[in-house]
């Protein structure tokens, strides 16, 4: 069981660390994403580039790294008998979440940029959506109303990845050993947007769908 973990982890890492944004840019405009805008590889900062369907593009592919993840931790869980049903389990869950963890921090520190990635937000999403897919779609939607409301991308990024959890916890009843990893993966996002968090604060925060400063470092 232990050289299973290995794998998925060391898999969901790989696969959180392709830099799907970076190389989008990169391939079809020829620029560096990182020295545009908030230097961020995520989607906001690519489609704040003049990029949107690049950023479109990245979005999804960074959501499907993390589903992809998760989707060989469920395949290796049936297959070497995790659950005595195959249906999901504590076991099978705990290894999903494994997967899940290591893309996002795949994508947040990505080995081939110097381990400097993005926030996790689409990622994290994608990795969720095999397993929680009920509690996603309560997520997007409240994200959706906070970015058509206030075109803040990192405070609807916050606030989603805050009730996440909740979410899981009201619908899904995933148990004590399955719901701090879950608390923990969208307590990390909210985190790694702790400058966007002080900019907030302070007022100083750019809108989605407003030019900004080369390189401030607040995208989401």
């Amino acid at each position: 069981m232990t050289n299973i973990y290995i794998t998925v982890i060391t898999a969901g890492y790989l696969l959180g660390a392709i830099p799907f944004g970076y190389l989008l840019v990169r391939f079809f405009r020829g620029d560096d994403i990182r020295l545009s805008g908030s230097g961020n590889i995520g989607a906001t900062n690519v489609a704040r580039s003049g990029a949107k369907g690049l950023g479109a593009a990245t979005l999804l592919l960074d959501a499907f790294k993390g589903m992809l993840a998760v989707a060989l931790a469920l395949f290796l869980a049936l297959k070497y008998h995790f659950c005595p049903h195959g249906n999901l389990c504590i076991s099978s869950m705990q290894l999903v979440m494994a997967a899940a963890a290591a893309a996002m921090l795949g994508h947040m520190f990505p080995v081939w940029l110097r381990f400097r990635g993005g926030k996790g937000v689409a990622t994290a999403m994608g990795a969720f959506i095999l397993v929680y897919p009920k509690e996603l779609l309560i997520i997007v939607a409240i994200f959706i109303i906070v970015v058509v409301i206030t075109r803040y991308v990192s405070l609807a990024s916050i606030l989603a990845a805050a009730a996440f959890p909740v979410a899981v916890w009201l619908l899904a009843h995933p148990g004590w050993r399955v719901l701090p990893a879950v608390t923990a993966i969208c307590g990390f996002i909210v985190v790694k947007h702790h400058q966007n968090i002080r900019r907030l604060l302070a007022g100083t925060e750019s809108r989605f769908g407003t030019s900004k400063p080369a390189n401030p470092k607040e995208d989401a």
